[in-house]
């Protein structure tokens, strides 16, 4: 790990992560005493929201993007793009010269479905922050699951997803390996984003 990296990482944590700047004390997003109360019911309940949400990015989603333009601008892009990675391979000078000549063409298309797939997210991301930080930790605890392992891969403390031994208090953590609810939510969130937008029909599969 760079010096710069480590000095990054240092920031986040004193600066942004353990900071008050939604009116949360410091410490790991929950509440001491939660209107769910209990690891089973909090790991339910967040799993439901994180359902729920997925719902609502799905929606968003479906009513703002033309699928079928997005499909046809994907297919093109990455079949240009596997055509001129065949010519480099191939070292076909000519082939290649005739592909860079759409290259303009294609970096509009890229930016074309880019923006096309911001646009959802640049309407959802507001009311997903508030609700993250205002509603969740007042109906959920600090630690909702246990883990049998511990998940903290990320070097440094500033993206910790279970309780260390060096944290267990009796208050925030009980034991270690208790699995904080932000990094539940998150996990379950990514489990079922894929099964949502594949229900939903709202993946970038283009097959």
């Amino acid at each position: 790990m760079t010096q710069e990296f480590s000095f990054l990482l240092h920031f986040l944590d004193s600066v942004f992560l353990q900071g008050d700047m939604f009116g949360i004390h410091k410490g790991p997003l929950g509440s001491t005493d939660p209107i769910i109360k209990g690891m089973l019911p909090s790991a339910l309940g967040i799993l439901g929201v994180s359902i729920l949400l997925n719902l609502f990015n799905a929606v968003i989603r479906r009513k703002l993007v033309d699928r079928v333009k997005l499909k046809r601008i994907m297919k093109e892009t990455r079949a240009w793009q596997k055509e001129r990675m065949a010519a480099f391979r191939a070292k076909d000078q000519e082939k290649i010269a005739s592909l860079n000549k759409k290259s303009q063409y294609m970096n509009k298309m890229s930016m074309e479905m880019m923006q096309m797939n911001m646009r959802p997210m640049m309407i959802t991301i507001i009311p997903l922050l508030l609700i993250f930080y205002f509603v969740l930790p007042q109906l959920f605890a600090y630690t909702v699951a246990i883990s049998p392992i511990p998940l903290n891969v990320i070097p440094g403390d500033f993206f910790q997803l279970t309780c260390v031994a060096e944290k267990v208090d009796g208050v925030i953590c009980k034991q270690e390996n208790e699995l904080y609810f932000w990094a539940w939510y998150f996990l379950t969130s990514i489990a079922f984003s894929g099964i949502i937008m594949k229900i939903t029909k709202t993946s970038m599969d283009i097959g």
